[in-house]
């Protein structure tokens, strides 16, 4: 008689989910999805919190197939030795084989008052207590968004068309992956908006205050609500249990996504970071890497070797407010191309992005192994190499 393999998989989120689902492929596999939350949460969405258009939740019944189980919780250490996980509660879970996808959170800055007085926006508590914090602003207190990412453009553009007054600080430039053309269309949709956008040099925080923004030029903005998006946080969980990660605290694993520690653990999403070289982040990305980490374990319980990662998803989309979007194609080198879709189109484009997300899993949950991705082959080997030549380069 077979003996049953037990897979955990510490997150419920795309990667996680994407990753459980495709594990379903045996009979023999018990796959355990341990995760705080009993919904999950389509982070795309979260910007529509805050402004109030989605609620930013779906059932797992309706993206986790039936066969996995569901532990809600949190773990507080893996155990790699003894192929455990401790959790908060005081238990513990034994695996054959783990798989790490406990995703990210907006950063802590270390610029003064900034986590005293600024909200994120990164996960749904977060985004549920801003939402709860505008309910009760006036709507013509300014408010202030500091980031010039996606979350960052979609949350001022998300408020803005609700009629606040925001000021979007980008730091540097607006939307860096955006091709300068899609750029200047994105300025022109917050013009429109009403939304105030600075950029450049002199447009960094320096400090926020209970009402109040100051830049490094000397200027001080007030701002009765002040939104932080700018960076990213991974939960320490990885260095906590000994685990080896890369200066942000992501899981190091080799190009097959194993842990370089143990290759009973893999992993996936964006506390991932293979050959110390992150993919970008986005759901996408997520969910192609969980299916690939799972891939590698069916690999290895069969007993085959693992083949490397090959992603590419050379495009961005994003939301300003619910009737304009830019959907940004890009070359495979992550550069913004020329071409790019904006208005109706965009709006269309970006709202199938969000959908095709959560159908992707529904469709995995129903049909385990059918997902599948764009892959390249080309650039991120010599991406890479380059990387390895220049560590092997003596010093002058």
């Amino acid at each position: 008689m077979n003996k049953n393999i037990d897979v955990v998989v510490i997150g419920g989120g795309y990667a996680g989910v994407m990753a459980a689902n495709r594990l379903t492929q045996r009979d023999d596999v018990t796959v355990t999805v341990i995760n705080p939350r009993e919904v999950f949460v389509p982070r795309l969405r979260l910007h529509q919190l805050v402004g109030g258009t989605h609620d930013a939740v779906v059932g797992y019944q309706d993206v986790l197939a039936e066969s996995v189980r569901r532990v809600a919780g949190s773990v507080t250490r893996i155990d790699a030795a003894e192929r455990s996980v401790a959790l908060a509660d005081g238990g513990t879970l034994g695996y054959d084989y783990l798989l790490y996808a406990v995703g990210s959170s907006g950063a802590v800055s270390r610029v003064p008052g900034a986590a005293e007085f600024a909200y994120p926006v990164a996960t749904l508590e977060a985004a549920q207590q801003l939402r709860s914090v505008l309910f009760d602003t006036p709507m013509t207190a300014p408010v202030t968004v500091i980031g010039g990412g996606p979350t960052g453009i979609e949350t001022a553009a998300e408020l803005a068309e609700h009629g606040r007054a925001v000021t979007l600080i980008c730091g540097s430039v607006l939307g860096p992956y955006l091709h300068p053309k899609a750029r200047r269309t994105a300025r022109k949709y917050f013009a429109r908006l009403g939304a105030t956008v600075l950029e450049g040099p002199d447009a960094t925080v320096t400090a926020v205050t209970q009402d109040a923004v100051e830049l490094g030029d000397g200027r001080t903005l007030a701002s009765e609500v002040t939104i932080w998006t700018a960076g990213f946080d991974v939960p320490d969980l990885a260095a906590r249990s000994g685990l080896t990660t890369d200066t942000a605290g992501r899981l190091l694993t080799d190009e097959t996504l194993t842990s370089v520690d143990d290759d009973r653990i893999v992993a996936a999403g964006d506390s991932s970071a293979p050959s110390g070289v992150p993919f970008r982040m986005s759901a996408y990305t997520a969910y192609c890497l969980g299916a690939h980490a799972a891939d590698t374990l069916l690999h290895r319980i069969a007993g085959e070797e693992p083949t490397p990662i090959d992603l590419a998803f050379p495009a961005m989309c994003l939301s300003f407010g619910r009737n304009a979007g830019i959907y940004q194609l890009g070359h495979k080198n992550e550069t913004g191309m020329r071409l790019y879709f904006s208005g109706f189109a965009g709006k269309k484009l970006k709202e199938f992005a969000c959908e095709a997300g959560i159908n992707h899993l529904a469709t995995e949950a129903r049909k385990p192994g059918s997902h599948h991705w764009f892959k390249d082959g080309k650039h991120r080997p010599q991406l890479l190499q380059s990387r390895s030549d220049t560590a092997a380069a003596p010093s002058v």
